[in-house]
């Protein structure tokens, strides 16, 4: 069974996929998306909603189901994990997390190898359209940087070492996925242990975030 990604380099759902490959050792192709492209995630999906990984001419784009798809042992477990109420908590303070987190990153995401003017220009006009303009998201930093803290401060005080566990799990994937993000903010930086944990979950998914730009 071959697997495909497309994805964006950025974007902390594609994040989870790559971790997950990556965690269970599977090869894949990988497809780096344009973000002003949007024919290529229409046509594989009906909508510009990425990742999207295809297999045996099959392509699924949930975050999620794609995980439960390449988990054939398990080792993640999505389908029971995703049924405790612990998840639904988890889920909770990540779309919380959101807010703050990307108004931090969404102005130095752009200048990332990912993006070039044209596509640059893409995602800013449509992202100011619902946060407004970036260069108002910078000098309001410090507003976002505050509603951060108690987030953090959460999952810092779950950490045992892994998210709620002694033992690696889906759940520090659908973190870490999210907080990578942060590494590319100037001004931010991370407790000692929330690095810490966040480098341990890099080595058990074999996770570098540029690399599929340079393969």
């Amino acid at each position: 069974m071959g697997f495909t990604l497309y994805h964006y380099v950025h974007c902390p759902f594609c994040l989870r996929v790559r971790m997950a490959l990556g965690f269970l050792n599977l090869k894949y192709d990988s497809i780096v998306v344009p973000y002003d492209d949007e024919a290529t995630p229409i046509k594989l999906t009906g909508k510009k909603m990425l990742p999207a990984l295809t297999s045996d001419n099959k392509t699924i784009n949930e975050s999620l189901d794609v995980i439960a798809l390449i988990d054939t042992d398990k080792k993640l477990n999505v389908d029971l994990i995703s049924k405790n109420e612990s998840f639904n908590q988890l889920q909770i303070l990540l779309n919380e997390l959101g807010s703050p987190l990307h108004s931090l990153t969404m102005p130095y995401w752009i200048y990332t190898p990912e993006f070039n003017e044209k596509s640059r220009n893409y995602f800013k006009k449509k992202k100011e359209a619902k946060r407004g303009p970036f260069s108002e998201l910078v000098k309001n930093q410090s507003q976002y940087l505050k509603k951060l803290e108690p987030f953090l401060l959460n999952i810092e005080n779950e950490l045992s070492p892994f998210y709620q566990s002694k033992e690696f799990g889906l759940f520090d994937i659908l973190i870490a996925s999210h907080l990578w993000g942060l590494y590319i903010v100037p001004e931010f930086q991370f407790s000692e242990k929330v690095h810490g944990y966040l480098q341990k979950i890099k080595l058990k998914c074999h996770f570098n975030y540029h690399q599929d730009l340079w393969s």
